[in-house]
């Protein structure tokens, strides 16, 4: 298949929504956009397939449940004229260089990043095969990790809004079990993805999609910045740490000191 349209969309919708941080000066924009990303190239694969797979227009469906929830979730949670306190740091350093830097280190990159974590999406709309028991764990994996994320994102809303939750840590609901559920969640699903589109292709070369969104969260963009953030604002994070799964689920070391 000739994926030039494809990345040719991509990378216009991408300028698109750079100009735009420039116009409000809000390079968090990128951000509520990125599951909108593999929206359009999962539909952008389907449309160009020169085969029409039934694998395919199911994972445009599925990714375009996770993708549009994603997207309204961050852009209720965060607004327009926020900015997140990456971009802002990132903004002061570079200061006149910061508008023409961001194409390309925010994102150019981000599109790049969703090409490769899409990949599974690629092959399964071009890849005829036979469902088979890849498929079925596949699917499950990705229902279990959606679920993790909308019910882990909804607790967390749930609990900001109190007021007499102000100043603490969530450690209840999922939050008990993982210090960080829906970006578990989120790497879940996308394994999930990668044995629907990948793995049951044959196309075991698409591994490197979850590898490299779980690598994101965990050590990148997800973890360690959120974790960075919440020791200075939350004085209580550090017993909770002491005890609680960073990423992967699992019961608390001390129940006591879960208790809020």
């Amino acid at each position: 298949m000739n994926t030039f349209p494809v990345v040719a969309a991509l990378t216009g919708f991408m300028i698109c929504l750079w100009l735009a941080s420039l116009w409000i000066k809000n390079t968090s924009i990128v951000d509520m956009f990125w599951g909108m990303l593999f929206v359009g190239l999962a539909w952008g694969y389907v449309y160009t397939s020169p085969i029409a797979t039934p694998r395919g227009f199911l994972i445009a469906f599925l990714v375009s449940l996770w993708g549009l929830r994603l997207s309204w979730h961050l852009a209720k949670r965060n607004g327009w004229q926020h900015e997140d306190h990456r971009y802002v740091a990132m903004r002061q350093r570079h200061g006149k260089h910061w508008p023409w830097l961001s194409l390309f280190v925010v994102f150019f990159l981000q599109g790049l990043i969703a090409l490769i974590v899409a990949l599974p999406i690629y092959s399964a709309s071009n890849i005829a095969a036979s469902w088979n028991i890849y498929d079925a764990i596949g699917l499950l994996l990705f229902i279990v990790g959606l679920l993790f994320e909308i019910i882990a994102d909804h607790q967390l809303k749930v609990f900001k809004h109190d007021p007499q939750n102000r100043g603490l840590t969530m450690k209840t609901g999922l939050w008990r079990y993982s210090r960080h559920p829906n970006y578990f969640g989120d790497a879940l699903l996308w394994w999930g993805l990668f044995l629907l589109g990948g793995a049951a292709t044959g196309a075991w070369w698409n591994i490197i999609s979850p590898i490299l969104m779980t690598f994101l969260l965990m050590q990148v963009s997800g973890v360690p910045l959120t974790e960075q953030r919440m020791k200075k604002t939350r004085p209580d994070f550090s017993d909770y740490a002491a005890c609680t799964s960073s990423f992967f689920p699992w019961f608390p070391k001390s129940q006591s000191k879960n208790e809020k």
